[in-house]
């Protein structure tokens, strides 16, 4: 098991109860454990939904922020982590929502034609795994966020449906139905995409 999966744990429950409570009382260092315990993870599933990795940085460093602003607010008869989870997605998809707005915008205005020509598919590209992996991101990026989200977080970053559940406020079989949902689509628009 990887230090990533038993963070979610629930070994790690009572000790984040400890710290939260701590952090509380005052102790910085207390919070500071939690930080690092989990900031690589938080880091990775907001870098999946913003794909820029300072952005990314950012909006981590805002959870921890704002979860550190919000303590009083944790109910420790909960699990620290889907709650923290939940705080960074959601800054995430705002922040996503922004960007798409942003550049709907900036296209509109200042789009050259040229640039988008596709590139000559007889020409040999060595980063054919860079390629494969933008095509996935791009029929990621055709399934609705509702089922979108609950793909990235169990099949990208492995969350269990009852972590994703808590990170998302919703009842499992809701996200087991999304999950299935967003696998259908997601096998859709890539047999689509590869009849074009």
């Amino acid at each position: 098991m990887t230090t990533d999966q038993t963070i979610l744990d629930g070994d790690d429950r009572a000790g984040d109860a400890r710290l939260v409570e701590e952090a509380r009382r005052g102790q910085r260092d207390s919070f500071g454990v939690l930080v690092r315990r989990y900031e690589r993870r938080l880091l990775r599933v907001i870098g999946r939904f913003v794909r820029d990795a300072d952005a990314a940085e950012d909006l981590a460093q805002e959870t921890f922020l704002r979860v550190y602003e919000r303590l009083e607010q944790f109910d420790p008869s909960r699990r620290f982590a889907p709650w923290l989870f939940q705080i960074g997605v959601n800054l995430a998809l705002d922040y996503h929502r922004k960007q798409k707005r942003r550049r709907k915008i900036w296209s509109f205005f200042f789009s050259d034609s040229r640039s988008e020509r596709p590139l000559d598919p007889a020409t040999p590209d060595p980063r054919e795994s860079q390629e494969l992996e933008a095509e996935v991101r791009q029929v990621v990026d055709r399934i609705p966020e509702q089922f979108r989200l609950v793909l990235i977080l169990r099949d990208l970053e492995g969350f269990s449906t009852s972590e994703i559940a808590a990170i998302l406020d919703r009842k499992e079989a809701t996200i087991r139905w999304r999950l299935a949902e967003a696998r259908n689509r997601f096998q859709e628009f890539w047999e689509r995409r590869l009849t074009k």
